[in-house]
């Protein structure tokens, strides 16, 4: 069943290990973008990053966990109903996943990979195909003693995987075999050492993509090359105010990165600051200019997701236990805060 069958729908992952209910089905109110929630279920632990399939029919969650997996779902009015069992990833607290080439690839932090599952026609679950793992580390010994693959994302020529990694300050650029699912680094993008890259957006121009990091309050401007797989790092924006990380200040660990569906602007979260950035996009060469910052409506936005009617913005307060909804400015692209939804230890919003 598609989205006009049933209506637009928000599915909300969470963890299960920190009182979260797993995944969540909420119906979209068309007009003001207000969550209800309809249903739960806890059939997988720790649901933290979902994906729906771009006919909407089907869902694709990790398994946050030290024996990783992940699992696909069938869209029903009833909720996500489980295609087969768990599929091990072959990798240890998967944080991410992008579906391109006929296959599921996942992202492990933990060990520090990538993999890939085939993806069937009916949209179930093959058995792994093949895994990447990367190598290296960076300047913090605390969070760098080793590679920590944080998301992956195809480009949108769908002909290139970008693996983002936070522990060794860079990004992969890889291919993906259709056949085999085995992926292979074209070339790795060093960014900033101690920067602690986390995760990647594209401008929908295609021409730039932006980086946020985790470890410093800032995104990586970059030029995007889909016909050599060439990234190249432009520059770097802050995400706070010049008093947001003066002494004495919350440390703050940014997190998502979404961008408006004409490419004018960005938005990012900041935990610990609690607060979304609203970032001016130049479509002439992608600069970013930080326009303000907003509170996030709760504590920790771990996710950000846009609507699909690009109007309202949703931020996926973990540690509150909180949805919240923003009406967003179409000419300033500031969000003003419009309602929340109870969901413990959230980790991610998507719309099918």
């Amino acid at each position: 069943m598609g989205t006009t069958e049933r209506g637009l729908r928000a599915y909300i992952g969470s963890f299960t290990t920190a009182g979260g209910a797993g995944l969540t089905t909420a119906a979209v109110d068309p007009g003001t973008g207000a969550l209800t929630a309809l249903h739960t279920t806890d059939v997988l632990p720790n649901p933290s990053f979902l994906a729906p399939s771009p006919d909407g029919r089907h869902l694709y969650a990790v398994s946050e966990t030290t024996d990783g997996t992940a699992a696909a779902f069938a869209l029903t009015p009833e909720g996500p109903a489980p295609l087969g069992p768990p599929v091990p990833v072959g990798g240890a607290d998967p944080t991410h996943l992008t579906l391109t080439s006929r296959h599921l690839v996942t992202a492990h932090y933990t060990s520090g990979s990538i993999s890939a599952l085939p993806v069937r026609a009916d949209g179930t679950l093959g058995g792994l195909a093949a895994v990447l793992r990367h190598e290296g580390s960076g300047p913090r010994a605390d969070r760098q003693e080793g590679p920590h693959a944080h998301a992956v994302r195809a480009d949108p020529s769908g002909r290139w995987l970008l693996s983002v990694d936070l522990g060794t300050d860079s990004v992969r650029c890889c291919t993906l075999d259709p056949a085999s699912g085995t992926p292979a680094v074209h070339a790795e993008v060093r960014l900033r050492p101690g920067s602690g890259p986390r995760h990647l957006a594209f401008h929908p121009g295609g021409a730039f993509a932006y980086v946020i990091n985790e470890l410093t309050p800032t995104v990586t401007v970059c030029r995007w090359d889909a016909a050599t797989g060439t990234l190249t790092p432009l520059g770097e924006t802050r995400l706070l105010p010049d008093a947001g990380d003066a002494p004495g200040a919350p440390e703050t660990f940014p997190s998502a990165l979404v961008l408006s569906r004409d490419g004018r602007f960005a938005w990012a979260a900041n935990r610990g600051h609690d607060s979304i950035s609203v970032l001016a996009i130049d479509p002439s060469d992608g600069h970013a200019t930080l326009v303000g910052t907003v509170p996030c409506g709760g504590h920790w936005p771990r996710d950000l997701a846009l609507h699909p009617g690009g109007r309202h913005l949703y931020a996926a307060n973990e540690r509150s236990g909180d949805v919240t909804w923003f009406t967003l400015d179409p000419h300033t692209g500031l969000p003003v805060r419009a309602g929340s939804l109870a969901a413990p230890a959230v980790s991610c919003v998507v719309f099918a």
